[in-house]
């Protein structure tokens, strides 16, 4: 049982180090920059004000300010839900076409084992460093904020991790169905950070464009605002579970797809 899981979620081990290791790092940079930033003795939330809708919805600017509300802006806004979105989806994109375009496929398939099986444990094989990126980070994030004499609210900043596992797992599915669409894996990848990063343009433009609030309901980041959970608090549990149902309907979308694909088996 999950032989294809582990073997997928080792193959990405040392990737999933350095992905930790760096964006522990770039979370460390920023907040040693904070104070700097907040001694300059400016008003930066005036400036923020000033700032079209458009752009606040984008990198969800609410306060600078606050530490809750520059790692909102600077660590969660786009390295969480931009960057880590766009690799999610990227890595997913891979997942079976990578096999099907170097004839590994076949062999896979030769074995006692049924196709859902071996696309539902090589998407399974995300949660690894899904996982491990959630537990490191915060981690990092908390002692830092601590180090410089700040303070956070420990469920807040738990919250925000926990709650973006769904998140990044819908821009995995995304990929997922790609990669059993597209045979070419550097397509099939190059299409899933394309889609991801367009979902997210149109949640940010229809977010603050009056009357089209509802087209933005169909990218991932309309149910995942890093920003309302550090700075106000405020938990979207049903955000979270809309994220996990649509994950579910892609990866029945990308199984049936996979099971009547032509891959000589």
């Amino acid at each position: 049982m999950l032989e294809i899981a582990r073997y997928e979620a080792e193959k990405r081990s040392r990737g999933t180090a350095a992905l930790a290791v760096g964006l522990g790092v770039l979370a460390v940079f920023f907040v040693a920059f904070f104070p700097s930033f907040e001694a300059s003795g400016i008003d930066f939330d005036s400036y923020v004000e000033a700032y079209p809708p458009a752009v606040q919805e984008a990198f969800g600017i609410a306060s600078l300010n606050t530490i809750e509300g520059f790692l909102a802006v600077e660590v969660y806004q786009f390295l969480w839900l931009l960057l880590l979105g766009l690799y999610f989806a990227y890595s997913a994109g891979g997942l079976i076409a990578s096999d099907v375009e170097r004839d590994r496929m076949d062999l896979t398939l030769s074995l006692p084992v049924s196709r859902s099986h071996v696309l539902g444990e090589k998407f399974a094989s995300l949660l690894v460093p899904i996982l491990a990126l959630n537990v490191v980070v915060p981690v990092v994030v908390y002692a830092g904020v601590l180090a410089i004499d700040q303070s956070i609210a420990v469920a807040d900043l738990a919250a925000v991790h926990l709650l973006s596992i769904p998140y990044l797992l819908a821009c995995g599915a995304i990929g997922l169905v790609l990669s059993t669409l597209v045979d070419r894996a550097d397509v099939a990848k190059r299409i899933a950070i394309a889609a991801v990063f367009v979902l997210y343009l149109i949640e940010s433009i229809a977010a603050s464009t009056d009357g089209l609030e509802w087209v933005g309901a169909i990218s991932p980041t309309h149910y995942y605002d890093p920003t309302a959970i550090l700075v106000e608090g405020s938990y979207d549990l049903a955000g979270a579970a809309t994220l996990l149902a649509a994950t579910a309907l892609l990866v029945l979308v990308a199984r049936s797809r996979f099971q009547r694909a032509d891959v000589g088996a």
